[in-house]
């Protein structure tokens, strides 16, 4: 009898990439039934803290908070150099760029309205070490957040996923690129998002699971037009040049297996976090299962 995982991917374009194989049945499930639902990073987050998945994506803000119930798989991660989200605003409306950097408002000016992706998201950890008094933030789904900064109703937003690709062609600024930020700082990659495990599960079946994961890595990464279809399919960029840009930057080897560097940089988020009082100082660190 099959062991049924309820496993939550998200519909950006390196998920679909990364999970083509297991959503097209082309690698071997070792007896492992998915159970697969798709949907944005924010609301994996949330389904993930009310215990609806067995195996899911989620930001490494909300895998921290859930370090007591949750392990990191070794694959299926987000992390890398060059891949962080971005603070936009609009070129023009009431609170368009000026000329003068010393005038030019940041989401500290008071009374700025910041845009960002979900509560739990990376993105807003960032946006919160790099700009702590950030005047007025908002959570959005993430696809809204160049919309209304094109409609003015919003000063900045910190955008995530295809958008990092298309910000120029929207008319949009760049304020500034908060990966780049985090890399200056660090000296380390970014750890966006990864994939998390309940503990709970029997031992043999996180294997089994992150073997799976790991082939259907390895089956993508070999033949890559094989999986533009499925990032097609739920991507909100439907141009194939921008969908591959999109796994070029986010999928790489740290994603086939975190490994020493991987698990530094989430040491140093986690560091971050805690004396920033994002989370608890006497939270759990996160585990990561052996690879």
């Amino acid at each position: 009898m099959n062991t049924p995982i309820r496993l939550g991917i998200s519909t950006c374009p390196n998920d679909t990439f990364a999970f083509h194989a297991i959503l097209e049945q082309k690698v071997d499930h070792r007896g492992l039934e998915f159970e697969i639902e798709l949907l944005d990073i924010q609301q994996l987050n949330d389904r993930l803290f009310a215990g609806d998945f067995d195996v899911a994506k989620c930001s490494f803000h909300a895998a921290l908070l859930l370090a007591e119930q949750m392990t990191v798989l070794p694959s299926g991660s987000a992390l890398g150099f060059g891949v962080g989200p971005l603070l936009l605003s609009a070129h023009t409306g009431k609170h368009g760029p000026t000329t003068s950097p010393d005038a030019a408002p940041t989401p500290e000016t008071p009374g700025m309205l910041t845009l960002c992706p979900g509560q739990q998201t990376t993105a807003t950890m960032l946006l919160k070490l790099f700009y702590p008094a950030a005047s007025k933030l908002e959570q959005v789904v993430f696809s809204d957040i160049m919309p209304k900064l094109q409609n003015a109703t919003a000063d900045f937003g910190v955008c995530i996923h295809e958008g990092r690709f298309t910000w120029q062609e929207q008319g949009l600024a760049l304020v500034e690129d908060l990966g780049t930020r985090w890399e200056s700082e660090t000296k380390a990659p970014l750890p966006l998002g990864g994939l998390v495990a309940n503990k709970t599960l029997p031992s043999d079946v996180l294997r089994n699971v992150q073997a799976t994961v790991r082939d259907s890595l390895l089956y993508a990464r070999t033949n890559p037009d094989r999986a533009i279809p499925t990032m097609r399919k739920y991507a909100q960029e439907f141009d194939d040049d921008v969908l591959m840009k999109h796994v070029d930057l986010y999928v790489n080897d740290w994603t086939v297996d975190l490994g020493e560097v991987g698990r530094n940089a989430l040491d140093e988020l986690n560091r971050r976090a805690v004396t920033a009082g994002l989370i608890a100082s006497s939270a759990p660190r996160l585990d990561i299962l052996p690879g």
